[in-house]
């Protein structure tokens, strides 16, 4: 008889609850989490320097933040990072660093230093939801509050769809 294999899926929620919209991230993964106990949570993270260790041997790596891309607010984004090959993906993130991040160092050079020392994960999904404030404070403006469910819905679908393959 052999054992079942459960791949081991990392949802990264980043974001502060105290900057109003930014804390969706930590949420949408917090409530993801709740509904498929075979995924481990980690957050809230404010630089993506904080995945490293997090998502090592992880078959996928599901990262939930808030953006500002100039979408309409409260709309979902999913990207699938291809972790194989960043060159080109590196350069386009790359040069907007800076605009549209308050992170340090982008998620695109982590995972390129993982790749460097051999602990990148095998599968990266970024789900970002637009929003609207970013002001001290807390509370999430209506548009990205009720985006929320939604949100937490394409999470679960990706850990089962990750669970459904191990």
């Amino acid at each position: 008889m052999s054992a079942t294999r459960t791949a081991k899926v990392v949802v990264a929620g980043f974001g502060s609850e105290y900057r109003r919209d930014d804390g969706v991230g930590t949420l949408v993964a917090e409530r993801a989490v709740a509904q498929v106990s075979t995924s481990h949570f980690v957050g809230p993270l404010s630089d993506p320097l904080d995945l490293l260790g997090e998502w090592n041997g992880a078959d996928l790596v599901i990262v939930v933040d808030a953006v500002h891309s100039g979408a309409p607010v409260g709309t979902l984004q999913t990207i699938e990072i291809d972790v194989e090959n960043l060159s080109r993906l590196a350069v386009d993130a790359e040069s907007g660093a800076g605009e549209s991040s308050t992170h340090g160092l982008g998620l695109v050079a982590v995972l390129r230093l993982a790749r460097a020392i051999n602990q990148a994960p095998r599968r990266l999904v970024v789900v970002g939801i637009e929003g609207e404030r970013f002001d001290l404070g807390e509370g999430l403006s209506d548009l990205v509050a009720a985006a929320v469910p939604e949100a937490v819905q394409r999470v679960v679908k990706l850990i089962e769809e990750a669970q459904s393959c191990a």
